[in-house]
């Protein structure tokens, strides 16, 4: 039977549940864990409350925490993410609690992130901090019975730093963000080809010869840098941390302020998890056809307003793609209304990415249900014997053995005398 929902189409499932199966393939590490999960039921009775993008990969995830025994409830972390077949497999095959339709408006985003706290969460997911950020203003009755959450995403954690520098966090969070497997594949590896793949399909647009001008060199930054270039593009970093900008200089890229590279670039990608990445001034200098998109989080780091207060027309040209007119004549493309290009105008990471970044939130998960108790309101990094045991299974799916230290030499690494 189906649970409580809001959906699209809840005859959307069977095809939902072949994507939810194709992705399911790739994410060897999830299903392993979901394996143990059926058979020692750890989550047992937990509530669980979610706000993440609902995609196949997320599915792999929330089926993994029903099979451990939790009742889970989730909403979209973005709502050009949504896929519609997706939130019906959910809901109508795997029992969850559902409330996510794509391209919902603000206040359907709103209402959904208050239905999944209806469950009076006992542990929460977050990609934005939106439900703890909800539990922490207009739902604190709820307070008392969350033993802890975790954060996936850089600007989710930002969000929760602040809190607790505050003294107002009210409960332990895990980063899963910050876990080596999750940082290094999903941020680099997994933004870097997502994004590229995004822009494309968006705009069919040869990327070789083109210059592409990246605006945050943090690690998602990195990664879409290092694919663009694969591609072919000549690629310019904007940053204004000085550590981050001289790494780009040793790795072979032109660094310019971004007024610069505004005034050069065929495509400009924001990656930074801050607001007004690209604003007004920079708008005023780009070339007839710029293409501007966000890869890093939230629909702020384009300062649209900006945009369209330049703009004397405006119309979607393609699907996903929008031309803001300027009055001198330059035309200036928007991708995905400024969200998330790689969700919003592609599929987001592939599988085999998430299925690292998911396996940290099982885990973590299942961390909290053991240990919150006993952990103080704070944030938390993910237990580095979690990020061991992923790396180990994810080397077992690929059929690959490393070599272990002798007994010789973990004395030699740990004495002072030897």
């Amino acid at each position: 039977m189906a649970a409580a929902v809001e959906i699209a189409d809840p005859a959307l499932a069977d095809a939902g549940v072949l994507r939810v199966e194709w992705a399911g393939n790739e994410m060897p590490v999830l299903t392993r864990i979901a394996e143990r999960f059926e058979r020692e039921r750890p989550l047992a009775g937990t509530r669980i409350a979610a706000c993440l993008h609902i995609t196949a990969e997320t599915a792999n995830l929330v089926h993994a925490l029903i099979a451990g025994g939790a009742e889970v409830a989730l909403c979209a972390s973005n709502p050009l993410s949504t896929q519609d077949e997706v939130a019906a497999a959910l809901a109508e095959r795997y029992a969850a609690q559902v409330y996510a339709v794509h391209g919902e408006d603000a206040a359907a985003y709103l209402r959904h992130i208050d239905a999944v706290c209806d469950i009076a969460p006992q542990v929460t997911l977050d990609d934005g901090a939106d439900v703890i950020g909800a539990l922490h203003s207009s739902r604190k009755e709820l307070l008392g019975d969350v033993i802890g959450g975790t954060e996936e995403t850089t600007t989710g954690v930002i969000r929760l730093k602040a809190l607790e520098r505050d003294g107002s966090l009210a409960y332990p969070v895990i980063a899963v963000n910050e876990a080596q497997t999750q940082h290094l594949f999903d941020t680099r590896y997994g933004t870097g080809q997502s994004t590229l793949d995004g822009i494309m399909r968006a705009t069919n647009l040869l990327i070789a010869g083109r210059v592409v001008a990246v605006i945050g060199y943090g690690s998602c930054g990195r990664g879409v840098a290092e694919r663009a270039k694969g591609l072919g593009a000549n690629v310019i970093i904007c940053e204004v941390d000085p550590m981050r900008a001289l790494e780009a200089v040793m790795d072979g890229f032109t660094v310019l302020p971004g007024i610069e590279a505004a005034a050069r670039a065929d495509v400009i990608i924001t990656v930074t998890g801050n607001r007004d990445a690209v604003a007004g001034p920079l708008f005023d200098v780009m070339g007839d056809g710029t293409i501007v998109c966000n890869a890093g989080h939230f629909d702020i780091e384009v300062n649209k307003s900006d945009l369209e207060s330049r703009a004397a027309a405006r119309a979607e040209v393609r699907p996903l793609v929008e031309r803001y007119t300027m009055d001198d004549g330059r035309r200036i493309y928007l991708l995905a209304e400024g969200r998330l290009v790689n969700l919003s105008a592609a599929e987001g990471h592939p599988p085999a990415v998430m299925d690292m970044s998911f396996a940290n939130q099982a885990l973590s998960v299942e961390h909290l249900v053991k240990h919150g108790a006993e952990l103080a309101p704070r944030i938390y990094p993910v237990p580095p014997e979690i990020d061991t045991t992923i790396a180990r299974l994810k080397l077992e799916s690929l059929s690959v053995t490393i070599d272990e230290l002798t007994e010789a030499q973990k004395n030699y690494l740990t004495s002072w005398d030897t």
